[in-house]
């Protein structure tokens, strides 16, 4: 692993965990689990399938978790939308914690459903729907709050 990725890695870990554990206290009766996920969409993989002797783009859903993807890592890729014209390109998804116990194939699917979720487009969109409301809200509020964050936020995770 690269040592840049390493050090955003460990700070992402090291962020969640503390508002994790806060959260934790909170709840006495169960145990909630926790899955940490990076999410990339600029990627230079291009992927195809071929059907008749022709290559052509991979349908939607494609999950791609071999061969391509690092032996280290918990990743894999998802083709999760179809175009007209051009070239697809797929999400690159990295699992860095995940003590839900979900079977690789269920977070693959799971993430992949996630991505039929978003409230303001009728389609699929290229990521989960959480990560494009997260992208939304950050951009409309660097929009209008023309100042700078809350002291009270300098020891928190957060993407405002």
């Amino acid at each position: 692993i690269p040592a840049r990725l390493q050090v955003s890695y460990a700070n992402i870990l090291k962020h969640s965990f503390i508002e994790f554990n806060d959260l934790m206290c909170v709840f006495s009766l169960f145990s909630p689990k926790l899955s940490v996920i990076v999410v990339k969409k600029r990627v230079n993989a291009r992927f195809f399938s071929q059907a008749g002797g022709r290559l052509q783009n991979p349908p939607p859903g494609t999950v791609i978790d071999t061969d391509v993807t690092r032996p280290e890592w918990y990743d894999f890729y998802i083709v999760s939308q179809s175009v007209k014209v051009g070239t697809v390109t797929p999400t690159h998804y990295n699992v860095v914690f995940d003590n839900s116990n979900l079977k690789p194939d269920y977070m693959q699917r799971l993430t992949y459903k996630l991505c039929h979720m978003y409230y303001n487009w009728p389609g699929v969109i290229r990521v989960p729907a959480p990560c494009q409301y997260a992208h939304k809200l950050a951009f409309l509020v660097g929009q209008s709050i023309h100042r700078e964050p809350s002291l009270a936020l300098a020891d928190r995770l957060y993407y405002l």
